[in-house]
């Protein structure tokens, strides 16, 4: 069964992505980053200036096949075609379809009302159907 992780109180949500991504590409793991088209291109552009430092390597989904599968982050809409199934990033506003199909999933929720609403209903279709769900409360980390 999937481990459903909620990353909440994001106060910037690509920003929290890029430092997702750059801690997993980091530790070998292979990523999907799911969400709504336009928020995927920010997340592109965002990748390639986030640190002047470091290059996280990625493709959007619709790339060719032997790139898709060398990737270690994968950026799309449709998460059930993803060519890897590890780690599942879900930067949008609906339940991904497949997410069962990957080891973990973890939810970026940012402090703006209406996506922690969403964020709630998330919460409870995974709750509904017995997904163990952790909480990681970025705020508290923060006042660490």
């Amino acid at each position: 069964m999937t481990d459903v992780m909620f990353h909440f109180n994001a106060p910037d949500k690509l920003g929290h992505a890029c430092r997702l991504l750059r801690k997993a590409v980091g530790s070998g793991a292979k990523v999907v980053v799911t969400g709504e088209a336009g928020l995927l291109r920010e997340l592109d552009a965002a990748l390639w200036t986030f640190s002047p430092l470091e290059f996280i390597p990625h493709c959007l989904g619709n790339a060719p096949a032997a790139v898709l599968s060398a990737s270690p982050v994968v950026l799309t809409q449709a998460a059930r075609t993803a060519p890897h199934h590890q780690v599942l990033v879900n930067l949008g506003a609906t339940v991904p379809e497949g997410f069962e199909r990957f080891e973990r999933l973890i939810e970026v929720v940012t402090v703006d009302e209406e996506d922690r609403g969403r964020g709630r209903e998330r919460w409870a279709y995974y709750k509904d159907r017995g997904y163990a769900i952790t909480r990681h409360d970025l705020l508290s980390k923060e006042a660490a």
